[in-house]
């Protein structure tokens, strides 16, 4: 029997592909970066055929590097970056514009009329989001309003809309799948998430065409087959997640009160509330964090939107580090009497702000502040912004402080030692690092496994988490009020007056 799993991750700067054996561990990975585009201010775009091209190539070297065969694979998981949208022709498989990223703010004046017009209430109460550029639906309208002949074309049924997993799927079936799941289904603006379907109203509104619109599924599910030419041989596609609910899965936070965040591009925590659909009174999202046998469970989500993209920053816009594992080093070396806050809006603020003008600041700067005090300041805004979305949480559903004070975290940055004792005394709690970071990739690899009988149900699984090391905080109490009291000072400052 095939007995391996290939998970796709289909990241914001890079795509990867991991190949896991019967017992979840690693057998190869293969990763290729693509390029960003940023056309003007708070814009964010990527070449679709960059999407597909990295992602093809990363495959094929995964497994040739494991030396396996087709029939090997028992299954293809994909995770995505979420909200990223394309639209592509559907006779050619070829997209009518640049994917337009989630971080895109391009369609900020459009939600803030939405909002305006008194329609949040009614979105926010059928799909849990609020009315943000952050998500799908106004960017496909503003694809069908930007490119000639668009909606007309929409209109005749010849286009279609995808998140990068259904980019991916469409691609790699040769255009005879076109779906996606629930969990992504849920970051479009145009999903009610509690009848579990598309909601023609929210279509209208956004003015999007329902011909566009994927067939929606579960988490783990039969997405059909890839094409021959690809691999050698067909390989089904058994799973689909969102990054951020795929990692929910692979830090097995399946009861309700577990929290897990990751780090990457940006920061996602997640609280599973189990068949409770939590509305939010603090600005936080409601979500799929992921459907399995027709059984939605949800999820209290904050986003951060820059968190190792200010460590990318740090590299590449001020050049004062070589590279990620630098960040960690240079700030430990830091002047701890300088107070340096960096406020990291660099296309907008997220979680709990939502406020699409804001834009990034320095605050405290002083004629001795060098490179180690920035680099701490950026390390510290995850940490204290990751402490903006908990408090939230904890706001919205009391029940989550009793059930779990431990936070689980994954991603890039998470192997910076620093940045999480840092995160520890922030948060005033105990945070777990797992053995295996890559948890988005082992999720959407549980669930195609699930799928494909390879791997056992969600308590196995449970008991297949493994920590690393866990950070206790080690803050004076004192000394963490003052800090958290200096970072609301600083986001008051940067926040737009609207």
């Amino acid at each position: 029997m095939s007995a391996h799993i290939l998970a796709i991750d289909q990241g914001t700067t890079s795509s990867r592909a991991i190949l896991f054996d019967a017992g979840q561990r690693v057998v190869a990975v293969a990763q290729e970066e693509f390029e960003q585009h940023f056309p003007r201010s708070g814009w964010v775009e990527h070449e679709p055929e960059d999407i597909w091209n990295s992602t093809l190539a990363v495959c094929r070297a995964a497994i040739a590097r494991a030396k396996l065969a087709p029939r090997d694979i028992a299954g293809i998981g994909i995770t995505n970056q979420r909200e990223t949208t394309v639209v592509w022709d559907r006779a050619s498989g070829r997209a009518i514009h640049r994917a337009i990223v989630w971080q895109d703010r391009r369609t900020a004046e459009t939600c803030a009329a939405l909002r305006a017009a008194g329609h949040e209430p009614k979105v926010s109460g059928r799909t849990g989001l609020i009315l943000d550029p952050y998500f799908s639906g106004t960017k496909i309208a503003w694809i069908l309003d930007q490119v000639p002949g668009a909606r007309d074309l929409a209109k005749q049924g010849r286009l279609a809309f995808g998140t990068v997993d259904s980019w991916l799927l469409w691609r790699l079936t040769g255009g005879g799948s076109h779906a996606t799941d629930a969990t992504n289904a849920s970051r479009t603006l145009l999903y009610d998430i509690h009848r579990g379907a598309w909601d023609e109203e929210l279509l209208d509104l956004i003015r999007v065409p329902r011909s566009l619109l994927p067939e929606i599924k579960d988490s783990a599910a039969d997405y059909g087959s890839t094409l021959s030419d690809f691999f050698g041989a067909p390989i089904r596609i058994l799973g689909i997640a969102g990054d951020q609910q795929a990692a929910v899965v692979g830090q097995a936070c399946f009861k309700p009160g577990m929290i897990k965040s990751t780090y990457g591009t940006g920061c996602f925590a997640l609280l599973n509330t189990g068949g409770r659909a939590v509305a939010s009174k603090n600005r936080l999202l409601t979500t799929v964090a992921y459907q399995l046998n027709g059984q939605r469970s949800y999820a209290l989500e904050g986003a951060i939107f820059i968190a190792g993209a200010a460590v990318q920053w740090l590299r590449d816009g001020l050049r004062i580090i070589a590279n990620a594992a630098e960040s960690g080093v240079l700030a430990e070396a830091a002047d701890l009497n300088q107070e340096v806050y960096l406020v990291p809006a660099f296309v907008g603020l997220g979680a709990p702000y939502w406020d699409a003008e804001a834009r990034g600041a320095l605050f405290g700067l002083t004629r001795s502040t060098g490179p180690a005090e920035i680099a701490r300041a950026a390390l510290e805004a995850v940490c204290y912004q990751t402490h903006d979305l908990l408090e939230a949480m904890h706001a919205d559903w009391p029940e989550a402080q009793s059930a779990s004070s431990v936070l689980r975290v994954d991603g890039g940055m998470v192997a910076s030692d620093w940045t999480m004792q840092c995160l520890a005394d922030i948060l005033d709690a105990p945070v777990d690092r797992p053995r295996i970071l890559e948890t988005t990739a082992l999720g959407a690899a549980y669930l195609a496994g699930m799928q494909a009988g390879v791997y056992p149900g969600l308590e196995e699984l449970t008991r297949n988490w493994h920590l690393d090391r866990r950070f206790t905080p080690a803050m004076d109490e004192g000394v963490r009020r003052h800090k958290l009291a200096g970072w609301k000072d600083a986001v008051a400052r940067t926040l737009s007056k609207r």
